[in-house]
């Protein structure tokens, strides 16, 4: 009986983790308001380098070609980032379902829970690699898509700002790669 208790304890922990992992994943996607360290320095994946705006109030000093040059280090820099914090959390999503899903004392229903949870998590990684592929073969920039259990996010890096053409075009490819609804897929610009 104690080992049964157990067994489901570690279940349910792992699933909470998972869980957390996925709401904090579409939170980040989102656009989480967020805002600028004490030195004035955005924090990466807050929603005012995606947005570009400042939230203080204030106006940025300088000349306008240092403005441009920090604007599209930090795009580079947001877009890297992106994609290591969103490969981080699954990556440890993923060691704590594969742990609980070779536990000697897991429940085999727990471990087919793991398995297809390690399955989805996996579709998710491919579909957004796949959107963001073919988002950036379509010209723009650069490009990273945010998938959840309901929304998908996609943040991209667009010439000339981006216009109601190109969310048509990048709402488009995520249709073709995903079950989402329209409804359910956010495109944003980054600056």
């Amino acid at each position: 009986m104690k080992q049964l208790w157990k067994r489901n304890m570690v279940a349910a922990t792992v699933l909470l983790f998972v869980c957390a992992a996925v709401y904090l994943n579409w939170k980040y996607a989102s656009g989480v308001t967020g805002g600028t360290t004490e030195a004035g320095q955005k924090i990466l994946g807050e929603s005012t380098l995606v947005s570009g705006g400042a939230q203080t109030g204030e106006e940025e000093t300088g000349t306008a070609g240092e403005a441009e040059e920090t604007s599209a280090d930090a795009g580079d820099d947001y877009f890297a980032s992106a994609r290591l914090s969103r490969q981080q959390a699954r990556d440890s999503a993923i060691a704590l379902l594969r742990e609980a899903a070779e536990s000697e004392t897991a429940d085999v229903a727990v471990a087919n829970e793991a398995a297809e949870t390690i399955q989805v998590l996996a579709g998710y990684a491919l579909a957004e690699a796949q959107i963001e592929n073919l988002v950036t073969a379509k010209g723009y920039t650069d490009c990273v898509a945010f998938m959840g259990d309901g929304a998908v996010s996609v943040v991209v890096e667009a010439e000339g700002g981006l216009q109601a053409e190109d969310v048509a075009k990048i709402t488009e490819i995520v249709l073709s790669e995903t079950d989402y609804t329209t409804d359910q897929i956010t495109v944003l610009e980054a600056n």
